[in-house]
């Protein structure tokens, strides 16, 4: 039984050696081969076809292409909708990711992760025929403004500012932004409400083109303490065309930011390959969400959080991402570390054993040799005649007892030698401890039946 213990011992080691030779092998096998996104396949929920977030979504996707990587641009109809569709896909995991506006409240037992804030924040802009000569807030009395589409951002950002200002009256509904812009050109609406990058298109058209104008909403810093996830902007005098000094002054703006936010769903190389394509299209992503504040309420993905507090990818998910995929190379650490702690006590749990064993073995043999002649070796005493002192009864108990506690001794230093906790390649202490005691052993068996003879 314990000869097959042993043995058992002695393949399970041998299995983790070969084990760890081949894990060896394939970072070696690896360390030349150019990093890429090729097992980057997530979807990320972005907005209207016509709008920013899914030019961003487009912009990031086609980075990530480049590095083989592949991402799914899911069409919605803004930040609202993106939460509900993201959160639904916890179950199946078709979606991963969604861009959502900043400030919009999330869900009670909501499963997400924030992935990181876009460096770029978007515009609150108020677009009409007449924009120059709204001057305040109170000018906004009785407009008819269309806000963007129902479950967008913008209608949410729309309707939180309107109830800060719900005396002056103001109208509200709901369009597609192409559509809100064509209704105000039209004259069927005052004002086109919207939360969009200042750059996008669709905005220096309708001002270009369109001859639209920007509100200044010059209360910005006051409405912008009212809403913790805004802050106060400025568009520049000719922004939009410096020759015909469009628009014609500065006009201040709200602007908010658009965050990165994931379900859970994503594994951790998957969330690490995203944030590397982000920064193909956004250098400063890193620099950014690792220097601002996270006021969100959402916990940091933890694939996020080592992207932002290494300044960079993980090197050991770059290369071998299914390997971070078990575990994130943070956890393997802490586990190397906590197995380098437990070989070491193993191995000084070990070296106690054995000097036990030597110990015992000794003091028997200190025992034994009060009965014969000092330097006498087990050789010597198997092969001598017994004399009249070793014939006494007290002599024959203390041989019986040197027996009996060579025999307990012999099966315990046995026993110990195939134990797990043995580091490998340390048996053969307990070996020769075992070959000296056994030897002593026989040596003894033998006299005491001579003495019996």
């Amino acid at each position: 039984m314990l000869e097959r213990a042993w043995q058992y011992s002695r393949t399970l080691k041998s299995a983790l050696l070969f084990v760890a030779l081949i894990l060896l092998f394939v970072v070696v096998a690896t360390r030349a081969r150019n990093p890429d996104l090729s097992y980057l396949h997530a979807s990320v929920l972005s907005g209207s076809e016509e709008g920013n977030y899914y030019a961003t979504v487009a912009k990031v996707a086609t980075e990530a292409s480049h590095q083989k990587g592949h991402i799914d641009n899911v069409p919605s109809a803004g930040s609202v909708e993106n939460i509900a569709r993201l959160a639904a896909a916890r179950a199946s995991c078709d979606v991963q990711f969604a861009l959502v506006q900043d400030g919009i409240p999330w869900p009670q037992s909501h499963p997400f992760q924030l992935i990181g804030r876009l460096p770029l924040p978007e515009a609150f802009l108020v677009l009409g025929r007449d924009g120059d000569a709204i001057r305040t807030v109170a000018d906004l009395r009785d407009k008819r403004v269309g806000i963007g589409p129902a479950g967008s951002g913008s209608e949410h950002f729309a309707r939180r500012l309107i109830l800060q200002i719900a005396e002056l009256d103001i109208r509200v509904s709901t369009h597609s932004l192409p559509e809100q812009l064509a209704l105000v050109e039209h004259g069927e609406l005052d004002l086109a409400a919207m939360v969009i990058d200042p750059d996008a298109g669709l905005v220096t058209a309708a001002v270009r083109d369109r001859k639209l104008q920007i509100v200044d909403i010059v209360e910005a810093e006051t409405l912008a303490h009212r809403l913790p996830s805004a802050r106060a902007g400025v568009i520049r005098a000719g922004y939009y065309d410096p020759i015909r000094n469009l628009p014609p002054v500065d006009k201040h703006v709200l602007q908010v930011d658009t965050l990165i936010i994931g379900n859970g769903c994503a594994r951790e190389s998957a969330t690490q390959a995203l944030i590397t394509a982000l920064m193909r299209v956004f250098p400063d992503f890193v620099r950014i969400n690792r220097e601002r504040a996270n006021l969100t309420g959402l916990e940091y993905a933890s694939a996020a959080r080592s992207y932002f507090d290494n300044d960079g990818p993980d090197r050991v998910g770059e290369y071998l991402p299914w390997f971070i995929d078990i575990m994130p190379t943070a956890r393997w650490l802490q586990l190397v570390f906590a197995f380098s702690l437990l070989f070491g006590a193993q191995a000084a749990w070990h070296r106690l054993r054995l000097w036990r064993l030597d110990a015992n073995r000794v003091r028997i043999e200190n025992d034994v040799m009060r009965l014969f002649a000092p330097g006498t070796t087990a050789r010597d005493i198997e092969a001598m005649a017994a004399g009249a002192d070793q014939r006494t009864p007290a002599a024959r108990a203390r041989l019986d007892t040197a027996i009996d506690a060579l025999e307990h001794l012999v099966e315990r230093c046995r026993g110990q030698s195939v134990s797990m906790l043995v580091p490998m390649g340390q048996e053969m202490g307990y070996r020769f401890q075992e070959r000296l005691m056994t030897e002593l052993l026989h040596a003894l068996r033998v006299f005491r039946k001579r003495l019996d003879g």
